[in-house]
């Protein structure tokens, strides 16, 4: 039995089941997590190491090499970076993508575990934690206010307490709060007064903080439980502490010290809108719903700050859901636009009844796509919304051919039940070969490897699931709604029966060797063209972005008032500008774990973007914002934008290591002079630590012997001057880890000269520890980069914008090639430039291996070598449309969105040659003469290939020329962000699909007169889809004649 007779017969069911797809899958829309970025999952570990006080060349010595060690042994290990720093270091292991996550874990804490007994005794516990997308703050909520920092402070961590309840957020983490502390600021001469040491006073406040858990006393008064209270708990508690004890009096530390609780020393400062402010940033858990996530994070922000002193203000920045909500309102507006399109051309060609039912396939087609990603766990994101928009053209080709072919069997009298069952069995095999050619241009995609390929493998997962929907909407439901609906249409066909197409084809029929020479020179030409005049490639489309970044450049030994002041003046000129709705500055030193941010920046500043609809473009913004931060005395201010794509890092980056570092920083500051003479390139960082100068205190032993003194107890004494002494902890109500409680000096006593006055206690009473120390500067070593065990310094620049990245980098290698590097010296150009360079490689792989599975779809349809040389040939014909496209634009190739483009093409195109042969056998299998055989294919033919191809390329119109019409908002908008990135893709699409059917609808019947034999061989087997849905048609023969020879005398005119 027929499954299209039974879907006919059993209308009823079949509409319900439509009907329930339709409604399940507008429900898992609504439902479905939706987020920005997909949540992809980082192959990378990150080990960090620290140890208070350590010097960046003991770091890297002690803690470093150690671990790396260790680590190098690591199963699936792709990349090592580690760098050593002022208090410890770092070590970043990148892994093979597809290494799996929980084992890399597993592997990287037992290997860290290993290390540990080769690192220093008092070096910090290392924690191995792993990096994750999910781990970028979605939201960043600002509280600022001119109020004491304490209030702030302690406003910030309620409200971050109060964040982190909310069910779909990771956690918020607080920048800017200062941790608490409890000083006690010690009076020197007192101390020397009571003729104390500094150890009787550690020993004293130490012993005193300890709990005894006593016991049980049972008896036969009950069962009672004894404890001995002596932890601190407040402040107060630290300053009646006794010191000293004689008979008559006790000396207690608050006789000797101030004890007062205050902040740690702050070494960053934050600031909004020029106000003091302190940020939470606010991550989500993977899989949980952005746009409710976010709203309800607002909620509770907004209702806290109801309760919260008079100018306490709270602001939201870096809000991941606007973009999804964008995007979410574009994706609908180009599906609206792209059905109305659609149902416009095929009201044009076939009757309004028809262009419904090819309507309904888009809407149903998404739905049931979107209820089975909803089903296999996938959440929605921009490519998904993406894949959808692309697809919107390519599911009503399907349901188009079916239709049109029952609509030519009705005007010809047939019933429309018969019609119907006749065009869904007959257009089976091309319309099954059409949807398997797409998806198998589309399944190499599945297997693209890395991080961008995680990204991009919802591309295929979308669409294959989408036009399987369709292919099914096409073979059942069309044909049992068309049977119920459908109604003939008298078209008066006889008169302009053939017209100026015809014409055109009778001549190219005429002299089909000419067509195909004048075809070959201009698709040899165009390539030509593309290869002198062409924009180049680039690895991702250039996106205009939300929000943008200052790096505040400054050298020397600032300290925070300075670095504050120097950010400030940059500042000051940025609030205000036009363009420029939010300005958070944040000032300090940042450490280890941001690699991108060069070590001399003292202040980033991230301002945010109004609406771009309200400002000029981000990147004359960013000129005008340089002009305006040149000349600010000592420091060098750099404008910068974020990367659309996955994370790569500045553009150019030349990599130097050796294994010994001995002449390295010169080196580098060669490449780097060499680099700055190639045109293009800008921001150029040589990688090397910002001069300064460290104080180092040598202690020599054998005097210090003498006085019964070890460097260690110097290295106390010192402590006071610096950081302070750390006595012990406590852990008061309201703080999240325990408290410090430290010992300082006096602020006015904490200065370079107090170094050389201070005195120790000895057995032969206080001595200067000026006796045995000498004190001496040294140049300062900044962060110490190694990667795969070797010393690194990365040379990196940034290009101009108005240059091409890949020429750019191919001068520099160029350059850095001819400088002859001393020997032991190796070098590489990272970056974006070995990313492009993997994934151009996976694509054109990818684009053979899907050719290859379109041959051997296209096989089994045809069965013949010469039909699947005559379909492919069209691939070849859109490829050279896309370069022709991107002449005329004169856009570069992008490598991920154009080459996506091209493969999408292979599908697409391919369809309409394969239902042009597909006729054409047919033809000359009842014995048509061979130029009437390809007449009358394009007479039949030609409606269903323009209508598919027209409606493929209105799907995506309107991104390639990067329009988006608000329906619901009546505006228009030209270059919308959200649809930048897809122009690149789009336009492929348009103008491969354009040039490619144009030349089918000339040139294949040409090519059939040249390639094609004049009589099929006798006993040639037909091809295997044909096979398939012959049998189905033979053993239905009683019920409808479909194969009898008398359906071809009854219908003259079809195609049987």
């Amino acid at each position: 039995m027929d499954i299209v007779k039974l879907a006919i017969h059993n209308s009823r069911l079949t509409i319900s089941a439509l009907l329930f797809l339709i409604l399940a899958g507008a429900l898992a829309y609504e439902s479905v997590p939706k987020e920005a970025e997909p949540d992809v999952p980082i192959p990378m570990m990150y080990i960090s190491l620290s140890y208070q006080g350590i010097s960046p060349e003991d770091s890297e010595r002690l803690l470093l090499r150690p671990m790396e060690t260790k680590l190098k042994s690591l199963k699936g290990l792709k990349e090592m970076r580690s760098a050593a720093f002022q208090g410890g270091g770092y070590v970043l292991v990148e892994f093979q993508p597809q290494t799996d996550l929980a084992t890399a874990l597993q592997d990287t804490r037992s290997k860290v575990q290993d290390a540990k007994a080769d690192l220093p005794q008092a070096a910090d516990e290392p924690t191995v934690k792993e990096v994750n997308v999910s781990e970028f703050p979605v939201l960043v909520v600002t509280l600022s206010g001119n109020v004491p920092e304490r209030v702030l402070t302690a406003a910030a961590r309620e409200l971050r307490d109060r964040i982190e309840e909310v069910p779909g957020v990771l956690e918020g983490a607080l920048q800017g709060a200062r941790d608490d502390l409890v000083e006690v600021v010690i009076d020197p001469v007192k101390l020397a007064s009571y003729g104390l040491r500094l150890d009787q006073l550690m020993q004293g406040v130490g012993a005193s903080n300890s709990l005894v858990a006593a016991g049980n006393l049972e008896g036969s008064e009950g069962k009672y439980a004894v404890k001995v209270p002596s932890l601190i708990e407040t402040p107060e508690d630290v300053a009646d502490l006794p010191v000293l004890a004689g008979p008559n009096a006790v000396v207690q530390a608050k006789d000797i010290a101030t004890v007062r609780s205050t902040f740690k020393d702050a070494e960053t400062i934050t600031r909004l809108d020029g106000k003091p402010a302190i940020a939470i940033e606010v991550k989500k858990r993977i899989g949980a719903n952005l746009i409710d996530t976010i709203g309800e994070v607002k909620q509770v922000a907004d209702n806290f700050v109801k309760s919260m002193p008079e100018g306490v203000t709270v602001t939201y920045t870096q809000d991941k859901s606007v973009f999804v909500k964008q995007l979410l309102g574009d994706l609908q507006n180009h599906v609206m636009i792209a059905v109305i399109l659609v149902f416009i051309v095929i009201l044009y060609a076939l009757s309004g009844r028809a262009s419904l039912l090819i309507g309904l396939a888009i809407p149903s087609s998404f739905l049931i796509g979107i209820l089975a990603l909803t089903l296999m766990g996938y959440t929605i994101n921009m490519i998904v919304l993406f894949s959808l928009i692309l697809a919107v053209g390519m599911l009503v080709d399907d349901a188009i051919i079916v239709t049109e072919f029952a609509e030519r069997r009705m005007n010809e009298g047939m019933p429309k039940e018969e019609a119907f069952a006749l065009a869904a069995r007959r257009m089976a095999g091309p319309v099954i070969a059409a949807t398997m050619t797409r998806i198998a241009a589309f399944s190499p995609l599945l297997f693209w490897p890395g991080i961008v390929g995680d990204f991009m493998k919802y591309l295929p997962i979308t669409l294959i699931v989408t036009l399987a929907a369709s292919m099914l909407y096409a073979l059942v439901f069309t044909p049992t709604l068309g049977a119920i609906f459908a109604k003939a249409h008298q078209h008066e066909e006889g008169e302009h029966r053939d017209g100026w197409y015809m014409a055109v084809v009778k001549q190219a029929v005429r002299f089909p060797v000419t067509v195909l020479v004048l075809t070959v020179a201009l698709l040899v030409g165009v390539f030509m063209a593309y290869g002198k005049w062409g924009a180049g490639v680039e690895f991702f489309p250039n996106v205009e972005p939300d929000y943008g970044l200052l790096y505040v450049h400054a050298r020397g030994n600032l300290s925070l008032a300075e670095m504050d002041a120097a950010a400030k003046e940059a500042e000051d000129r940025l609030l205000g500008w036009p363009g420029v709705k939010s300005v958070y500055t944040r000032v300090g030193k940042t450490q280890g774990g941001g690699a991108d941010i060069p070590e001399d920046v003292v202040g980033v500043i991230q301002y945010e973007f109004v609406d771009w609809r309200e400002r000029k473009p981000a990147n004359q913004i960013l000129d005008d914002l340089r002009k305006a931060m040149a000349g600010i005395p000592g420091v060098d201010v750099e404008v910068r934008v974020p990367e659309a794509g996955p994370p790569t890092g500045k553009p150019i980056q030349v990599r130097l290591s050796a294994a010994d570092p001995a002449g390295l920083d010169k080196v580098a500051k060669s490449v780097a002079q060499r680099i700055a003479g190639i045109p293009g390139v800008i921001d150029i960082s040589d990688g090397l630590p910002p001069p300064g100068v460290d104080w180092a205190l040598q202690v020599d032993r054998a005097k210090a012997a003498q006085y019964g003194i070890s460097p260690n107890s110097v290295g106390t004494v010192v402590q006071l001057v610096t950081n302070g002494l750390k006595l012990t902890e406590y852990r008061p109500a309201g703080a999240d880890d325990a408290v410090d409680i430290r010992l300082r000096l006096p602020e006015d006593r904490r200065t370079l000269s107090t170094l050389d006055e201070l005195r120790v206690e000895t057995s032969q009473g206080s001595v200067p520890i000026s006796n045995f120390v000498v004190r001496k500067p040294e140049a300062s070593v900044g962060i110490l980069n190694r990667i795969d065990g070797a010393r690194t310094i990365v040379v990196q620049a940034n290009v101009a914008a108005d240059k091409q990245v890949a020429a750019v980098q191919a001068e520099v290698t160029k350059a850095v090639a001819d400088m002859g590097l001393p020997s032991g010296m190796r070098w590489k150009l990272a970056g974006s430039n070995e990313d492009s360079a993997e994934a151009s490689a996976f694509l054109s792989k990818a684009f053979g291996a899907a050719i290859f599975l379109i041959f051997l779809v296209l096989l089994a349809q045809f069965n013949k070598f010469t039909s699947v040389w005559l379909v492919l040939s069209c691939v070849v014909m859109a490829t050279i449309g896309v370069f022709l496209g991107l002449l005329l634009t004169g856009e570069p190739f992008g490598i991920v969105m154009s080459g996506i483009g091209v493969i999408a093409l292979a599908g697409v195109v391919v369809n309409n040659t394969i239902v042009l042969l597909d006729t054409y056998d047919r033809l000359r299998e009842e014995g048509w003469d061979k130029v009437e055989a390809v007449l009358q294919t394009c007479r039949e033919r030609a409606r269903p290939v323009v209508l598919t191809a027209v409606s493929a390329i209105l799907g995506v119109l309107p991104i390639a020329f990067g329009l988006g019409l608000e329906i619901f908002h009546h505006e228009t908008t030209i270059n919308a962000p959200s649809t930048q990135w897809w122009i690149s893709l789009s336009s492929a699409i348009v103008f491969g699909l354009s040039f490619a059917t144009v030349l089918t609808l000339v040139v294949t019947p040409s090519m059939l007169m040249v390639f094609t034999r004049a009589k099929r061989k006798e006993g040639e087997r037909p091809g295997l889809f044909e096979r398939l849905f012959r049998r189905g048609g033979s053993r239905a023969a009683a019920a409808a004649p479909a194969d009898a020879p008398g359906a071809a005398t009854a219908f003259p005119k079809a195609a049987e």
